[in-house]
C-alpha cells in the first residue's frame, strides 16, 4: 500500500513541484495566474530546478517554452498567425 501512495504522489502532487500542502505548488500558481501552456511550462520547469536530477535540462526546457511564447507574441504583433 505504501508503494501505491508513493506512486500517487509522483502523479498528483509530486514534491519536485511543491507538494499538495504547498501554497505555491506549481500547478496552483499556473492555474491561479491563468498562464496557459507555454508560460505554465516555463513556471513548471523553473519551480523544479534543483529538485530533480538535471538542473541544466530543466532550465533549457524553461528557456525553450519562454522563447516559444516570445516568438508567438512577436508573430501576433506583426499580424501573423501564431502557428
Amino acid at each position: 500500500m505504501e508503494k501505491m501512495k508513493d506512486k500517487l504522489e509522483m502523479v498528483n502532487h509530486p514534491d519536485h513541484y511543491g507538494g499538495e500542502n504547498n501554497l505555491y505548488e506549481a500547478i496552483k500558481v499556473i492555474e491561479a495566474w491563468d498562464l496557459g501552456f507555454n508560460l505554465g511550462n516555463t513556471v513548471k520547469y523553473i519551480s523544479r530546478v534543483g529538485k530533480k536530477t538535471n538542473t541544466l535540462e530543466d532550465l533549457e526546457k524553461a528557456s525553450w517554452y519562454i522563447n516559444r511564447e516570445i516568438n508567438k507574441l512577436k508573430k501576433l504583433k506583426n499580424g501573423r498567425s501564431s502557428n
